[in-house]
């Protein structure tokens, strides 16, 4: 009778023994097929190209009453929709202060980065990038009735310039005077309305931007100071490691430079800025 309890306590031992090892086996399976899943294999699994900008950069991104219905347009926008079809995915915006972009891409609450962004070797550090779609040059916007006092380089030595923080242009702006003399602010919108309010002198900002700022505000102007500067271009931020999804977005942007789509999304966009 011992005996056989010790039979029956030995069988139960091993089934439990052979339980957790299979157990282990799923668990560290699953655990593989899951690492296994590229960004791009997770963008398509989810059906959802989640998208990180800052919408105050026009006309690249930013935002638009249309019909009552505050809306985020621009032509980066339409990139971002052009590269979520042709992934077959959704795609959904989110807004935040550029300077948190590459932490939040990162951390994982973003997939892809689409805001004017240029590829310096300072940010290819910690992310990856797509190739080159727009390149534009700098420009300075200034109060239209002291455009005539801001014409060359000379005239930054007395000049309090505003820049959107974390972008290239801040950098280009401590190139070129000294850093007391910058102001930097999360959004360009607030950057310019410190130029209306009279408490910096310029804001530098890609020629476009200048532009459409200009086209709305009757009061600005855009300085004649030509900034010699070696604009790279803008490009879109991808986590390391996604090899996949940056030959697609790639692939996509060849397509839209092909068909001449991104001069046209390019004129739209100001257009839609302008009305």
């Amino acid at each position: 009778m011992k005996k056989m309890k010790k039979i029956a306590l030995l069988v139960v031992a091993l089934m439990m023994v052979f339980s957790m090892v299979g157990c282990s086996q799923k668990t560290s399976q699953e655990q593989e097929g899951s690492k296994q899943l590229s960004k791009l294999e997770q963008i398509k699994a989810d059906g959802k190209l989640v998208v990180g900008t800052s919408a105050s950069y026009p006309p690249y991104e930013f935002h638009k009453e249309i019909d009552g219905k505050d809306e985020i347009v621009g032509f980066d926008i339409e990139i971002a929709k052009e590269i979520a079809k042709d992934l077959g995915v959704e795609l959904e915006i989110k807004d935040m202060k550029f300077e948190g972009l590459l932490a939040a891409l990162n951390a994982g609450k973003i997939d892809i980065i689409i805001a004017g962004m240029t590829p310096t070797e300072e940010r290819k550090a910690s992310v990856d990038f797509s190739k080159v779609y727009y390149v534009a040059t700098q420009s300075i916007i200034v109060q239209a009735d002291k455009a005539e006092s801001f014409k060359t380089m000379d005239d930054l030595a007395s000049m309090v310039i505003g820049v959107q923080k974390g972008t290239t242009q801040e950098q280009i702006a401590k190139d070129l005077i000294p850093e007391q003399q910058i102001k930097g602010l999360g959004r360009v919108a607030d950057v310019v309305l410190e130029l209306k309010n009279g408490k910096i002198d310029g804001v530098l900002v890609e020629s476009p931007v200048a532009t459409a700022y200009v086209k709305r505000n009757a009061d600005l102007a855009v300085s004649a100071i030509n900034l010699e500067t070696g604009d790279s271009g803008s490009a879109i931020a991808i986590k390391k490691g996604g090899e996949d999804l940056i030959a697609e977005i790639d692939k996509t942007l060849d397509r839209l430079i092909g068909e001449g789509k991104i001069d046209e999304f390019v004129a739209a966009a100001t257009e839609l800025n302008d009305n």
